[in-house]
């Protein structure tokens, strides 16, 4: 098919060699098929004998295979002087069971002398005979030429040959793989142009191997140079969820398939499919246990946010003023950010979000407008925090329900020092009236913010059950004033999460436990907002 760009995913091999990202079995299955469902034609899965977890991750796909995706095992070439028949790695291989496997070579000849520290002509060979012999045990081959671009640039004449030489042992892809990620798009143009003149053999219609592009991001290029590759006639793209990969990472899918899809025209998935892109991005972060980049092009939570009031003013007369793609074309979403910078249109295209219709020439907005200029100037910070931002608006406009009254607080902290730590006991008195009873609890926690967090819920679970599901996924504190040394005023960010969804509330105070509680407290009382309003649509919540 003529435009049609073949998508490799290797986030569970070589993503996963990202410094500080640890996969289990259990987090490969959930992400492979996650991008089964999304429509990726070909899934690495990882090298089955290099550990055993590689091992029973295959061998539980084969006992539950994906829908659509190709499950590929991936492995080097035969080792030196030894038959790849004889080679235990290559067995291991096999008993994955999978159609395909990616096969890795020297294409650099530095690497074949002192790497493996072996003759050029027996790397030809083991290149040779491991496809063969994958081939003649009914396996597909994948071939990455490893350090492709360094090589050819080196010695170009030995790394034709090794292109060759796979080629004619049956590799039906032969993958251009930039390892050191020192490349530039217009080096990657140059060479992917002379390999094709010099075999013009290879065009995507033809019974010859198809090339593909596998690209690092050492130089930050990574997603140019594929592109580059693309447009040169490459028609495979080998890419990491959210870039993620050893050093600096690898090509990142989810900004390389809207720009082949949405720009290129070259088609990757499904319209469908393309929508789950920005949802997948983030449960793979979650699964991974990385914060997702919020700034990230396509994906990123402020990929299509809007701050300044002259900007919202355009966006909301056209879009296309200040974003250069339909948002929900990728499964994103426009968001209008609060912040001393707002203008009019902020606030009521804001309220438009929360199901609230103000008109700019209202005195309530402006003087809403007016009152998160100076609290912004306090310290607040409503941009991170649009939560509160909606708690703020409806109590402007008399839509705030007292779902309950804070009487006051008191925390007491124990700091024990042990051998080699120190861990802090915290015990917290709260006193809150709920509809007419006022109620006394008390509380323990790991630290005073734990332990008035619990208090809290202790007292209100009695007529908010609900408060149960409800529970702190992040905490951020901000000195604001360091001048001030310890008299400092002090801003605190807590994300709240029902399971389901996740909101941000902001308390400032030149007392950290004070700051803590009003973004407990806030945290607490959106949760049950949400409950009661369910289906207004609310972009704050990721």
């Amino acid at each position: 098919m003529k435009n049609r760009i073949w998508l490799y995913d290797t986030t569970l091999r070589d993503g996963a060699q990202r410094e500080g990202l640890a996969l289990s079995i259990e987090d490969k299955l959930k992400i492979a098929r996650k991008l089964d469902n999304m429509g990726i034609p070909f899934i690495e899965g990882g090298w089955p004998g290099a550990n055993p977890k590689d091992v029973q991750f295959f061998w539980q796909l084969q006992e539950k295979p994906l829908k659509q995706a190709e499950i590929v095992a991936f492995c080097s070439t035969r080792r030196p002087n030894k038959l790849a028949s004889e080679d235990k790695m290559l067995q291991a291989i096999l008993a994955a069971g999978t159609r395909w496997v990616t096969i890795f070579g020297k294409s650099w000849d530095l690497h074949v002398t002192e790497g493996l520290k072996t003759s050029l002509d027996e790397n030809l060979a083991m290149i040779r005979d491991t496809i063969e012999y994958l081939r003649t045990r009914g396996r597909r081959v994948i071939y990455d030429a490893e350090h492709w671009f360094d090589g050819y640039q080196k010695n170009p004449e030995y790394a034709l040959k090794t292109l060759k030489t796979a080629w004619e042992a049956g590799a039906e892809w032969l993958v251009f793989c930039d390892t050191n990620g020192g490349m530039l798009p217009h080096e990657i143009t140059r060479i992917v142009g002379e390999v094709f003149a010099a075999f013009p053999e290879l065009t995507q219609d033809s019974e010859a191997p198809k090339l593909g592009i596998h690209t690092h991001n050492d130089s930050g290029t990574a997603v140019a140079n594929a592109l580059a590759a693309v447009l040169e006639g490459a028609c495979m793209i080998q890419g990491t969820m959210n870039g993620y990969g050893e050093r600096c990472g690898n090509a990142n899918l989810c900004t390389l398939i809207p720009n082949l899809q949405l720009k290129l025209g070259y088609q990757c998935l499904e319209e469908e499919q393309l929508t789950q892109l920005t949802k997948t991005s983030r449960l793979i972060s979650e699964i991974a246990n990385l914060a997702p980049d919020e700034h990230a092009p396509f994906v990123g939570l402020s990929a299509f946010a809007h701050k300044g009031g002259i900007h919202v003013s355009a966006v909301e007369k056209n879009p296309l003023t200040y974003e250069h793609i339909n948002p929900e074309s990728i499964g994103n979403e426009r968001r209008i950010v609060i912040s001393d910078q707002a203008g009019m249109s902020n606030i009521v295209s804001k309220a438009r979000n929360f199901g609230i219709e103000l008109e700019p020439k209202d005195a309530t907005a402006r003087g809403l407008l007016n009152q998160l200029k100076e609290l912004e100037h306090d310290g607040y910070q409503f941009e991170a925090a649009e939560a509160s931002f909606e708690l703020l608006m409806r109590s402007a406009l008399g839509q705030r329900q007292q779902m309950f009254e804070l009487k006051g607080f008191q925390v007491t902290c124990d700091i024990l020092q042990g051998v080699q730590s120190i861990s802090s006991n915290a015990l917290a008195t709260i006193k809150v009236n709920v509809k007419g009873e006022d109620l006394l609890e008390v509380a323990e926690g790991n630290g005073p913010v734990s332990a008035l967090d619990a208090a809290l819920r202790k007292a209100l679970g009695k007529f908010y059950p609900e408060i149960a599901t409800f529970h702190l996924t992040d905490y951020k504190v901000r000195i604001l004033d360091s001048n001030s040394g310890t008299s400092a005023k002090t801003r605190v960010l807590i994300e709240s999460s029902n399971g389901e969804q996740r909101w941000t509330t902001v308390g400032v105070s030149t007392n950290i436990i004070d700051a803590s509680y009003q973004a407990v407290v806030e945290g607490i009382e959106y949760g049950l907002l949400l409950i009661r309003l369910p289906s207004r649509a609310n972009p704050t919540l990721k």
